[in-house]
């Protein structure tokens, strides 16, 4: 096939990251007979010492063109004064909203030559398999705010919801626990928040199209407690913007890094965004330290549900499988006694195992 893929590093890691997503890429196409062209845009901070704006028109106009998005991270120090006027993360939010992407996944997988990586015992990560499902456009971050100003010094953030929005988001769950172990938990805060007793109420009612699928509800405290003491138990979690956004980067330490935890970005159409779910580490970049792992297995999701490419997807994820029980490891990963390599070398040998 032929494809058009717009790449944007954005700030710190990203760039070291994406380059190493894009080798993979090319490695694919190669191999499988594929055609890939890539188009580098901006985001985030870079965006805005660039343009003044976090998501230039441009950078949005070729991602609604492209096949896909492959993305890095956004933000640092630099640009992190929360009264600016234009902050690196609006760019993520305006580029969610332009594409229409309502549902982020989120896939956690333990690997056993990992489990040492992770703080919490080895028997507790036995068996863990999950994918939370975040829904992406609504919530605090895109409901009515105020902010404060020197006269008034009151502000608020308003988490908003239409019922529309929760059945989507909640259809794209039950759909994907169809393909793994059938159970769903549905994460709110229903015994506190409205929004979250409609949370509640849609997502029982698509339940009932679903009768194959168990469904639970839990509260987010609760969830974030599970995480840790029994998260084998889950298998789809979907859950509101802001509560999705806090567990996924807690589930990450399951895996032992959040340089190991990958996303999609999905809406309605084959279109999509990937990125792994850390941030911008301006501490590390340019050091070769940073684990490209999380936006190899991106590229995986990429080519699974932008490209439809299932075999190729597999072969991605094996050979990432491969090369971690061949012991090698970056840093953030990194055990007395394994193969310690910088971020290239990664990719390097990512691309071999390929």
């Amino acid at each position: 096939m032929q494809a058009n893929i717009v790449t944007i590093p954005g700030d710190g890691i990203g760039v070291d990251v994406v380059a190493e997503g894009v080798k993979v890429l090319q490695a694919v196409a190669a191999k499988f007979g594929h055609t890939f062209t890539f188009e580098n845009h901006l985001i985030g901070g870079c965006a805005i010492d660039a343009t003044g704006e976090p998501l230039p028109a441009s950078t949005l106009d070729a991602c609604k063109r492209a096949d896909a998005v492959l993305l890095g991270a956004v933000g640092g120090p630099k640009w992190d004064d929360p009264t600016a006027r234009v902050r690196p993360e609006q760019g993520l939010l305006a580029l969610r909203k332009g594409l229409a992407l309502y549902a982020n996944l989120r896939p956690v997988q333990v690997f056993a030559e990992l489990r040492d990586a992770s703080p919490l015992r080895p028997e507790r990560l036995e068996g863990v398999d999950l994918v939370v499902v975040r829904e992406l456009t609504g919530g605090l971050y895109f409901g009515p705010r105020k902010e404060a100003t020197s006269d008034n010094m009151t502000a608020y953030d308003t988490m908003l919801y239409a019922d529309y929005e929760v059945e989507r988001i909640a259809r794209k769950a039950f759909e994907l626990a169809r393909l793994r172990r059938k159970k769903v938990t549905s994460v709110d805060k229903a015994n506190v928040l409205s929004s979250s007793r409609l949370w509640r109420r849609v997502v029982t009612a698509v339940a009932a199209d679903y009768p194959d699928v168990a469904l639970e509800h839990m509260l987010v405290d609760s969830a974030a407690m599970h995480l840790m003491r029994r998260p084998a138990d889950f298998d789809v979690i979907v859950t509101e913007n802001m509560f999705g956004d806090i567990l996924t980067d807690e589930a990450s330490m399951l895996s032992g890094s959040m340089g190991m935890l990958a996303s999609a970005s999905l809406g309605e159409g084959t279109n999509g965004v990937y990125e792994p779910i850390h941030g911008s580490a301006p501490d590390i970049a340019g050091k070769g330290i940073a684990n490209p792992l999380a936006t190899i297995l991106s590229v995986a999701m990429l080519l699974r549900y932008s490209f439809g490419l299932g075999k190729e997807a597999d072969a991605v994820e094996k050979a990432v499988a491969d090369v971690i029980a061949a012991g090698y490891r970056t840093r953030d990963i990194y055990t007395e006694g394994m193969k310690l390599v910088n971020t290239q070398e990664m990719g390097d040998v990512v691309c071999q195992a390929l």
